[in-house]
C-alpha cells in the first residue's frame, strides 16, 4: 500500500517576499495552490513535511555558487511564510543545499513514517525541486510534481526542469 507525503520546499520569506535576497516572484502566485495541497493532505491524513533552506551566516554556498546571503538560521528570512505556516503535527527538515536529502534526516524520517511516495511543491523548480526529486527517485520513492504549485526563476528553466523530471526521472507531473 502506498503512503504519500506532501513536501513543501523553501517557501521562506527570503524567496517569497518582494525585495527578498533571492526573490522568486512566481512563489507568491503559487501560495493558494500550496494551501490547496495542504488542505488535501490534512483531509487524507498524509504527512506534511516542510523542507527549508537553512544557512550559517558564512555558509560556503554563498561564495561557492555566488548566491547572496539568504535563509540564515534565526533570521526572519529563514522563516516559512505566514500564509503556509506548519502546525504542530507537521515535520520541518532543515537543509543546507539544493537537495532535501543531502546531509539531512529526510530519508530516515520518510522511512520511519512508512512513506514511499512524495508530492513536491515549492521553489525553485530547476534547483531545489529538481535536485530533491532526483535524489528521491534514486532512493526509489514515487515522485509527483504538482506543476501549479512549483515556481521557477525563469520560465524556460522551469519548463526544462519539468520536462527533465518527467522524461528523465520518471516523475509524474500533474
Amino acid at each position: 500500500m502506498s503512503k504519500e507525503a506532501l513536501l513543501i520546499i523553501d517557501m521562506l520569506n527570503d524567496f517569497v517576499r518582494e525585495g527578498a535576497p533571492l526573490e522568486v516572484p512566481e512563489t507568491r502566485r503559487i501560495i493558494p495552490n500550496i494551501k490547496r495541497e495542504i488542505e488535501k493532505a490534512r483531509t487524507t491524513g498524509s504527512p506534511i513535511i516542510y523542507v527549508c533552506d537553512t544557512h550559517a551566516p558564512d555558509d560556503i554556498e554563498f561564495s561557492k555558487f555566488g548566491w547572496p546571503n539568504h535563509a540564515v538560521k534565526g533570521t526572519k528570512g529563514a522563516e516559512i511564510v505566514d500564509e503556509l505556516k506548519p502546525n504542530e503535527s507537521d515535520i520541518v527538515i532543515e537543509k543546507t543545499t539544493y537537495s532535501g536529502f543531502y546531509k539531512t534526516n529526510l530519508d530516515e524520517t520518510l522511512k520511519r513514517i512508512n512513506v514511499d511516495s512524495l508530492r513536491l511543491t515549492g521553489c525553485v523548480t530547476h534547483i531545489c525541486i529538481m535536485f530533491t526529486a532526483s535524489d528521491a527517485v534514486l532512493r526509489d520513492y514515487n515522485v509527483t510534481i504538482v506543476e501549479d504549485s512549483v515556481a521557477g526563476l525563469a520560465r524556460e528553466d522551469h519548463e526544462a526542469s519539468i520536462r527533465i523530471m518527467k522524461n528523465v526521472l520518471g516523475a509524474k507531473v500533474i
